[in-house]
């Protein structure tokens, strides 16, 4: 391990404005450089447990291996950072720019995350699990094989950020934006989607094929043109959630509940709606192909014009629903 040189706050700054940028392994543990500028210095390795970094200008700094433990950093600028496995345990980020900086393998257990803007960051492999990422903006982030399990994500952006293997279970993504994301395979039991907003017109629509979202709260979720078939629905929770002409074919979403949903022209082709609840749904002009729909609960839904040639309607009470022009499952046209 390279030997560690002492110096101060004042020591460094007189080196930095000479024109020396390269500080490895540097310490300054407690050392006082608020908004300070060091664009492009070299604190590869630097101790800097509990320092203050408030509103400091940190642009395309490496910190690669840096001890950062219960530092300031709020509001720092530090775009195009080397942060890479950096320690940042319990460090204070709330406001950073982070935006395009490399943090793969950095500590972040008990950081203040709160505001920071991490878009198109590389965090892949960083363990996040339980953390506050309120509002965070993660807009084309790398997060693969990221642990976000338990994490709070309320009002995130995370427009096209990365998920491979990413793991996920449990974590609060109710009002965030989740565009052109491939979530598709992925274990997402538990996690909260009320209110996200997952497509757009005109872009990429969300992948979730295979996904486990069972007993997962999509509670007015929008997933108009979603990509669902063959997804994990069990007990989910869709009420009011817009799933107009997304695709769930084969999808199982036994228990579910649908509530008023909006399943116009959705693909439901060989799905499985086993004892769901869809009651005042809106299933106009649907394809529900050999779909199973045995005990499903379909009082006051619309029908109108649905396709349920094959399908198991078995112990379902049809009584108040719309089938009007609807092709029944032997095949004939209900005139209405």
């Amino acid at each position: 391990m390279p030997i560690q040189s002492t110096i101060d706050s004042q020591e460094l700054l007189r080196r930095y404005l000479a024109g020396e940028r390269d500080f490895n392994h540097v310490n300054l543990i407690g050392a006082h450089l608020c908004q300070v500028n060091l664009v492009g210095a070299n604190l590869t390795g630097a101790s800097l447990a509990r320092a203050d970094l408030t509103r400091a200008i940190l642009h395309e700094v490496n910190l690669t291996n840096a001890f950062l433990y219960g530092s300031n950093l709020s509001f720092v600028k530090l775009g195009r950072g080397q942060l890479k496995n950096a320690d940042l345990t319990k460090a204070n980020l709330e406001g950073a720019f982070l935006v395009k900086s490399e943090m793969s393998g950095v500590k972040l257990s008990g950081a203040i995350l709160r505001g920071v803007n991490l878009r198109a960051a590389n965090l892949s492999g960083v363990n996040l699990c339980g953390a506050n990422l309120v509002g965070v903006n993660l807009r084309g982030a790398n997060l693969s094989q990221a642990n976000l399990n338990w994490a709070n994500l309320t009002r995130a952006r995370l427009t096209g950020a990365i998920f491979k293997d990413t793991q996920m279970t449990g974590i609060n993504l109710s009002y965030s934006h989740l565009l052109e994301l491939n979530l598709q395979g992925l274990d997402l039991s538990g996690v909260n989607f009320t209110q996200a907003l997952m497509t757009r017109t005109n872009l990429q629509d969300c992948d979730l094929t295979a996904a486990n979202l069972s007993q997962t709260q999509l509670k007015q979720a929008d997933l108009s043109r979603a990509k669902l078939q063959d997804a994990n629905l069990v007990e989910a929770n869709l009420i009011s959630s817009n799933l107009t002409n997304a695709m769930l074919i084969r999808a199982d979403l036994s228990g579910a509940i649908l509530t008023h949903a909006a399943l116009m022209e959705t693909n439901l082709n060989l799905a499985i709606l086993k004892k769901a609840d869809l009651r005042g749904a809106n299933l106009r002009n649907a394809y529900l192909w050999k779909a199973d729909l045995s005990g499903a609960n379909l009082a006051g839904a619309n029908l109108y014009g649905a396709s349920l040639r094959g399908a198991n309607l078995e112990g379902v009470d049809l009584t108040n629903v719309n089938l009007t022009g609807a092709t029944l499952s032997d095949g004939t046209v209900n005139p209405g």
